[in-house]
């Protein structure tokens, strides 16, 4: 099987602009108070600081005003005094909610341009403990975002992301040919830098959300090559960890249905009742014994004598030797459901290791 591409890249760029107000405790990240951009997402009181041990703390992919930050003001949104915890890397996330310096961590787990974020795959698989309570979708839309007052012809620079930059580029070639394109590390210094420059000749391509935060304006809406695109975030936490909300995202019937979920001793991440079967997802990590012809065939038809539908398969490298694989399997079922129970029981017979990463309700 064929591995996709990486997507950590794609989660450091910038989506759709959920209007927010942030309060944040360093000084290189002023707090913003403006309109909201967007009346899709309710006004949030978010407060940034560093690791502790707060009931309600969340680590994120950081800095402000990033793709990641935005999923982790959806997952905060009904708690309105979450402390959020920016992190420099994925593997940071973890291990802050490994080693129970917060209670929560969000990552990026698949693009649908790059596909999946291996780097998040295989923390699950090899590294971490954590394990899967919530997902979230956030629409990718990149704006070109100016210093107030600045227009499109005075632009001589443009900077964001190289991730950004490359999914704008025909929208770049057309209407700022003559610009010279900068990279950052964020697409959230981006426009930093382009709303600091007081001559008013840089542009940066970033979400509405950073143009919110840092004082920008918004000079073109959704300049992407490829509309459609998003990313898929998930919320993670320690088996022992609990979790309750009445809505995880607005566009998620299931989570809006679902009441609420806790972990469970089966699966580290169950239900407060008994959910349909298919407004939640099981995520898998299955290491065979060895490697020898029909061990994905016998994955697949246990699922398929249990009536489970896979909507994710992938492999990944155990990491041990050169052709030595495991899979990564999405199934749209919830572990404790006994149909599930039975085929995971058959597959622990077979396999080396049938890893659970908890179940949680569908978004997609």
């Amino acid at each position: 099987m064929t591995t996709p591409g990486q997507a950590e890249q794609a989660a450091q760029s910038d989506a759709a602009s959920p209007a927010h107000t942030a309060n944040t405790a360093s000084p290189a990240s002023p707090a913003h108070n403006a309109s909201p951009a967007s009346p899709a997402h309710p006004a949030h009181n978010a407060h940034t600081t560093t690791p502790g041990q707060a009931a309600d703390s969340y680590a994120y992919l950081g800095p402000l005003g990033t793709y990641s930050h935005q999923a982790t003001l959806t997952f905060t949104a009904d708690a309105p005094g979450a402390t959020l915890v920016e992190c420099v890397s994925i593997s940071e996330i973890f291990d802050l909610v490994d080693r129970g310096r917060v209670a929560y961590g969000v990552v990026p787990i698949e693009n649908a341009l790059e596909g999946s974020v291996n780097e998040t795959l295989d923390a699950f698989a090899f590294t971490s403990g954590a394990q899967i309570l919530g997902e979230t979708v956030v629409d990718i839309h990149h704006d070109l975002i100016v210093r107030p007052g600045v227009e499109l012809a005075d632009v001589r620079t443009v900077v964001s992301h190289p991730q950004a930059l490359g999914q704008c580029r025909r929208w770049l070639a057309e209407h700022l040919r003559t610009s010279a394109t900068l990279p950052s590390n964020s697409t959230s210094e981006g426009v930093r830098q382009a709303v600091a420059d007081t001559q008013g000749q840089t542009a940066a391509i970033g979400t509405a959300l950073a143009a919110e935060l840092f004082g920008g304006q918004i000079r073109a809406s959704q300049i992407e090559d490829h509309y459609g695109n998003q990313t898929r975030f998930v919320l993670i936490a320690t088996s022992s960890s609990t979790f309750s909300t009445s809505s995880t995202s607005a566009s998620s019937s299931a989570l809006r249905n679902s009441g609420g979920f806790r972990p469970s001793t089966s699966s580290g991440a169950g239900r407060a009742e008994e959910p349909q079967s298919d407004a939640y997802k099981t995520s898998l990590a299955l290491f065979m014994k060895e490697d020898r012809p029909g061990t994905l065939l016998m994955i697949l038809e246990e699922f398929a004598y249990a009536g489970v539908n896979l909507s994710k398969i992938q492999s990944r490298p155990t990491k041990r030797a050169l052709g030595d694989y495991m899979f990564w399997i999405d199934i749209d079922a919830h572990a404790d459901d006994l149909h599930v129970k039975t085929a995971l029981d058959c597959l622990r017979l077979k396999l080396r290791e049938v890893k659970l990463l908890g179940s949680y309700p569908r978004v997609v």
